[in-house]
C-alpha cells in the first residue's frame, strides 16, 4: 500500500476533530433531555468511525485515482462511493438495530458534511506579501 498523502491526512484529522466535538455536543443533548443510554454513546461512535473511515477512504481512493486513465479514475470512484455508502448503511444499521438508538445512529454521519461547510472560515491562510 502506498503511502497516505499528506493532504489526505491532514483533511481527516480535521474531519476527525469536528466529528468528535459535534459528537460530545450531541452526547451533552440527550443527557439534558434525559434520554442518554449507553446505546445513545455505542451507536454515536459506531456511525462516527463509519462517517470519519468514508472520508479517509475517500481520500485514499482520490489520491490512487489521481495517477489511472480517466476512465479507470471514473470508475474506480463509483465503485468507491457505492462501497462506502453502503459501509455507513450498515455501520448505521448495526446501531438502530442493536441499540436501538436511531437519532445517535444516522446523525453523525452528517456531521462531515458540517465540517466541510466551515472549512473555508477555519484554518484560512492569508497572503502575508506584502506589495512595494
Amino acid at each position: 500500500m502506498s503511502k497516505i498523502d499528506d493532504t489526505v491526512r491532514r483533511e481527516t484529522v480535521y474531519i476527525a476533530v469536528w466529528v468528535l466535538i459535534l459528537s460530545v455536543i450531541m452526547q451533552a443533548v440527550f443527557l439534558v433531555v434525559g434520554q442518554w443510554k449507553i446505546g445513545v454513546l455505542l451507536s454515536n461512535v459506531l456511525s462516527a468511525t463509519a462517517a470519519i473511515a468514508n472520508f479517509l477512504i475517500m481520500g485514499i481512493t482520490i489520491q490512487k485515482a489521481v495517477d489511472k486513465e480517466q476512465k479507470d479514475a471514473a470508475q474506480m470512484m463509483k465503485f468507491s462511493q457505492s462501497a462506502r455508502l453502503f459501509m455507513q448503511f450498515a455501520f448505521a444499521a448495526v446501531g438502530v438495530l442493536l441499540f436501538n438508538a436511531i437519532i445517535p445512529s444516522i446523525v453523525p454521519l452528517f456531521f462531515p458534511r458540517v465540517a466541510i461547510a466551515f472549512r473555508p472560515y477555519i484554518g484560512k491562510k492569508t497572503d502575508s506579501k506584502v506589495e512595494e
